[in-house]
């Protein structure tokens, strides 16, 4: 190696500032690192120093959740909610809030008393013949009068109670159902035709078990044939007082009057119903005593009293004032005009 060899200071310099340049150029581009994400409170250096440990978390963890239980409770939106049982019970209060209101309803009391009537009818007309059919024994022992068995007399003495009990039924049920649809019938001529026939059929059962006449007498015996004529009479007579009041039943409707106002309405008597069908000549002057001028300012005074309804029947004013029909009739026509 010749001394002319050796490289100069500048020369080894310009070669290391080549290399570090071409070493720059060559070097990786190093990607930044990606941050550390982090779910709990971040742990400093210094958790040692300020006592900041796991059992602390812990605690104050504990602490969070009794705060929003705590919030959580005073809301009272979980017990407004009904439960099945409450509802059912509710749907139940409901209902019978209903039909307690239907049944006060005017149209829904005439309703029950209508079948409450017809009710009451039938079963009268079941015991009256039950009843009939009862004394048959009796008034055929009375009616054969010891005629030998299956003989005519026999036989045809069956047929004298069936034949009086279908009469008298004919007269109690046309009664009873004319009753059932307001226009009870009132006649003096079938009242004594009904008690006429209920008393051969006591008297036929009664005879041969009366002291005096039965050779060995017997208070059973004569209770248990006459049984059956007592229940036909007491149903007779019970019924017609029975239908008369279901007939004069007010069920509070109401009426609107040309003006406007409400008043209650009465329903129409009988009488009244069947006066509107038959043809009479009104008289202006009454036939007992008082003129109509006398019965007109009765009858204001007993309606202003509430004695009588405002729109009376005419067989209620010919009652309350004892005037004639044609009078009460009249008046009841002037109340109607008047109103």
């Amino acid at each position: 190696m010749t001394i002319s060899s050796i490289p100069e200071p500048e020369d080894v310099s310009a070669l290391i500032s080549g290399a570090e340049a071409l070493l720059a150029a060559n070097a990786p581009v190093e990607q930044p690192a990606p941050p550390v994400a982090t779910t709990g409170p971040a742990v400093t250096p210094s958790a040692a120093v300020t006592g900041e440990t796991k059992r602390v978390r812990q605690l104050r963890a504990e602490v969070a959740e009794a705060h929003l239980l705590a919030d959580l409770q005073d809301d009272d939106s979980p017990l407004l909610l009904d439960s099945p049982k409450v509802r059912k019970r509710r749907r139940a209060a409901y209902e019978a809030s209903r039909l307690h209101e239907l049944a006060q309803d005017p149209m829904m009391k005439a309703w029950q008393a209508a079948r409450m009537r017809k009710l009451l009818v039938a079963v009268s007309m079941v015991s009256l013949t039950l009843a009939l059919a009862w004394s048959t024994a009796g008034v055929q022992v009375f009616a054969s009068e010891g005629a030998p068995a299956w003989s005519p007399s026999w036989v045809f003495a069956w047929l004298v109670e069936p034949f009086m009990s279908m009469a008298l039924l004919v007269v109690v049920g046309a009664r009873a159902y004319m009753a059932t649809h307001g226009q009870p019938i009132e006649s003096k001529t079938l009242t004594w035709i009904e008690y006429l026939f209920l008393a051969l059929t006591l008297g036929m059962n009664a005879w041969r078990h009366l002291p005096g006449v039965a050779a060995d007498f017997s208070l059973s015996a004569l209770v248990l044939h006459i049984l059956g004529p007592v229940v036909a009479v007491a149903i007779v007579t019970a019924l017609p007082i029975i239908l008369a009041a279901f007939s004069g039943l007010d069920h509070g409707r109401q009426s609107v009057t040309p003006s406007g106002s409400t008043r209650p309405q009465t329903p129409a008597a009988p009488a009244d119903l069947r006066s509107e069908r038959v043809t009479e000549t009104h008289t202006s002057s009454p036939t007992r005593g008082k003129s109509l001028a006398d019965h007109r300012t009765d009858l204001t005074v007993l309606i202003a009293n509430g004695v009588l309804p405002p729109e009376p029947s005419a067989e209620r004013i010919r009652k309350a004032l004892g005037c004639s029909r044609e009078a009460a009739m009249t008046l009841r026509d002037e109340l109607r005009d008047e109103s």
